[in-house]
């Protein structure tokens, strides 16, 4: 109860000091509109912005399941093959450290102008590759050298070690790294719109785009709450998915 009641307060301490600022100090709305303009906001806008965060969830989410089938195969493939992993491995770095915003327009390009939806899926999934080929490779490494041992005295072979040891020794690292891609997946969505910059998706992003294009500060407030509330429920969701996953992994 408590873990639940400190944030509330936090929270509504926050937002008591933010409206009474804007009051106090007369700040235009159009610069930072005060909560209750903000809340006005979501309830006039609910159906859209509803509708907004569904295309963007689903974007979100089929880039998840893209990144996650490619991730895996590729670690299975690594895990056959040390060489394989060694050629691999940097560019998968590589991946990762470059900036979303600096290869999206020629994403844009190769899905084209009129799908900006493939592009910004294409974009989240490379987002998301990362955490989970990572996580798959660390996993199918972290087997107990003694059952390694074990395998080795009967001589297992390569894909009975991987099937029997290592697969279900990279479980909770394939969990965690799922968890950590949802979010980044849902982040790499939303700059994959903003560069996209086409309401053809009509994502959250665009939302957020076209009030600041008319200045309609609480709207993209609107939007920026819808997102935030989303992410979170993902987050709690996949975190619980998580426990279930770990408790099935120990008792099996």
């Amino acid at each position: 109860m408590v873990d639940l009641l400190a944030p509330v307060l936090l929270l509504a301490l926050l937002f008591g000091a933010w409206e009474a600022a804007c009051r106090i100090l007369a700040v235009p709305s159009y610069f930072l509109p005060p909560p209750s303009e903000v809340v006005a906001a979501v309830v006039a806008d609910a159906d859209s912005l509803l509708a907004s965060a569904w295309n963007t969830l689903f974007m979100a989410l089929v880039a998840l399941l893209i990144a996650s089938l490619a991730a895996q195969i590729l670690a299975l493939a690594v895990a056959l093959s040390p060489i394989l992993e060694r050629a691999v491995k940097p560019l998968a770095v590589v991946l990762q450290v470059t900036p979303v915003v600096a290869i999206a327009p020629l994403v844009v390009i190769w899905a084209g102008i009129d799908h900006p939806e493939r592009a910004i899926v294409a974009l989240a999934a490379v987002v998301a590759f990362f955490p989970i080929f990572s996580g798959a490779v660390t996993g199918l490494k972290a087997a107990d050298p003694d059952l390694e041992r074990l395998f080795d005295l009967y001589g297992a072979g390569r894909v009975q070690r991987l099937a029997r040891l290592r697969l279900p020794s990279a479980v909770p690292f394939l969990l965690e790294g799922h968890k950590v891609a949802a979010g980044l997946a849902l982040i790499g969505a939303v700059v994959a719109e903003f560069v996209a910059g086409s309401g053809g998706a009509q994502g959250l992003a665009w939302r957020i785009l076209e009030a600041g294009n008319r200045l309609q500060t609480a709207r993209m407030f609107a939007a920026l709450v819808v997102l935030g509330v989303m992410g979170a429920i993902l987050y709690a969701l996949l975190a619980r998915l998580e426990r279930f996953g770990l408790r099935w992994w120990r008792g099996r």
